[in-house]
């Protein structure tokens, strides 16, 4: 194909541009999933009671009149369509809906999908292209597959929180909702291989991620570590759960905030003569610790790793944690500044590179949200767009979908459509 200097380039598509999915998720574990979709470029319509909506819609809600902003930043670059699933009419439309997409999306507490009358066998006869993906607490084979589960309660069956925190501590959760946001990552990547097995077959296959199983796919570490040991993997604190690598601490910095702190990690590197901790050495202006048999090896600067901390403490101390950074890792030595949410809300750095996006939001006005972490040669940037109105896209979805004849709906029951 040519084209005149004066026409327009053709779009280049996203890597599931055409793909329309289906998404009958709340909260975060399979928000997310769609999500993950969504920006890589499928057509997502967020299915919700034309009232209520999501429930993260008011979850932890600062204003009565918009939607919260935990619901914002987990349902970007969608369209929400109204339809009340509770109704005969509502869920007649949800089947035909169904014969015209690619993929559906739930979370549901365990059975209540069956009880709509939409599960997968339903699904199927339906559509037997139909990608039909959950999120659940455990998997169906577990004896706690009836059981629900939340964020919290998977890092704690799934091992992540037994060997977070201080060794003379209680077991802590991890800050980080990895058991929510990883379960919709791996449920994103189970679909993104059925959308491509279906190219193969012509058929489509149910997915489901337990989130117990996504937390100990996480700690794939610390069961290493206890088939090493024969002990059930210990708290280290900020040291690696992996091995007795000394430094790896958090060390404070100049300014003393609450954050102002550098995690410096250096890998047991004896084959290569210890190169990392002869840099630091360098860089703290202790090279005079360069022959102190305390620091020989490895092993023994683990051994008097309280010493190692009093060495490197007096010198960060005296900095910056992001200049602090910058000079360790400008001569090769690991280290991170302990960067706070505001601080990386104010790193225009971020912004630049699309891992931030502030979108304008027809209500909330100016927001700041996270954007997709991968980046494809092949595939555009996706652009961030703001999370949808409840009910915003009804119209529009079901008229390009041939499910809405004219602007008056009068096909469908004035309580299924917002």
């Amino acid at each position: 194909m040519t084209t005149t200097p004066n026409s327009a380039p053709p779009l280049q598509p996203h890597a599931l541009t055409g793909i329309k999915v289906l998404d009958l998720t709340q909260w975060e574990a399979g928000s997310m999933a769609a999500t993950s979709l969504a920006f890589l470029g499928a057509d997502v319509y967020k299915v919700e009671h034309p009232t209520r909506g999501d429930s993260a819609r008011i979850a932890s809600a600062d204003s009565p009149d918009a939607d919260s902003l935990f619901f914002l930043v987990l349902n970007p670059n969608k369209k929400s369509v109204g339809i009340d699933l509770k109704t005969e009419e509502g869920r007649d439309l949800l089947a035909r809906l169904i014969k015209k997409c690619d993929v559906l999306i739930e979370n549901f507490a365990p059975g209540t999908i069956e009880r709509l009358g939409f599960g997968y066998d339903r699904v199927r006869e339906l559509n037997s292209q139909m990608i039909f993906a959950s999120v659940k607490g455990f998997n169906s084979n577990s004896p706690y597959r009836d059981f629900r589960s939340f964020d919290a309660i998977a890092q704690a069956v799934g091992g992540a929180v037994a060997f977070t925190g201080e060794p003379d501590g209680p077991p802590i959760k991890p800050g980080p909702t990895f058991a929510d946001t990883g379960s919709g990552l791996h449920l994103a990547l189970g679909i993104c291989g059925a959308l491509y097995q279906r190219t193969q077959t012509g058929q489509g296959q149910r997915i489901e991620v337990a989130m117990q199983d996504v937390v100990i796919s996480f700690c794939r570490m610390s069961i290493a570590r206890t088939q090493v040991t024969g002990r059930a993997a210990e708290r280290v604190g900020n040291g690696s759960p992996s091995s007795t690598s000394a430094p790896s601490a958090i060390y404070p910095c100049r300014d003393g905030g609450a954050n102002d702190y550098l995690f410096i990690y250096t890998a047991r590197d004896e084959a290569s003569g210890n190169r990392q901790w002869a840099a630091l050495l360098d860089t703290i202006g202790r090279a005079d610790l360069h022959d102190d048999p305390r620091f020989a090896t490895p092993e023994q600067r683990y051994t008097h790793r309280m010493d190692v901390d009093a060495v490197i403490g007096e010198w960060t101390i005296t900095q910056d944690k992001r200049t602090a950074m910058e000079l360790l890792n400008w001569a090769g030595v690991p280290a991170g500044a302990v960067l706070d949410s505001a601080d990386l809300l104010a790193d225009r750095e971020l912004y630049k590179s699309g891992v931030l996006a502030e979108v304008e939001h027809p209500v909330r006005g100016p927001v700041v949200l996270p954007g997709w972490p991968v980046q494809m040669s092949g595939s555009p940037t996706p652009a961030v767009t703001a999370p949808p109105l409840l009910g915003e896209h009804t119209e529009e979805v079901l008229t390009a979908l041939g499910e809405l004849v004219d602007t008056h709906k009068e096909d469908i029951p004035p309580a299924t459509v917002r």
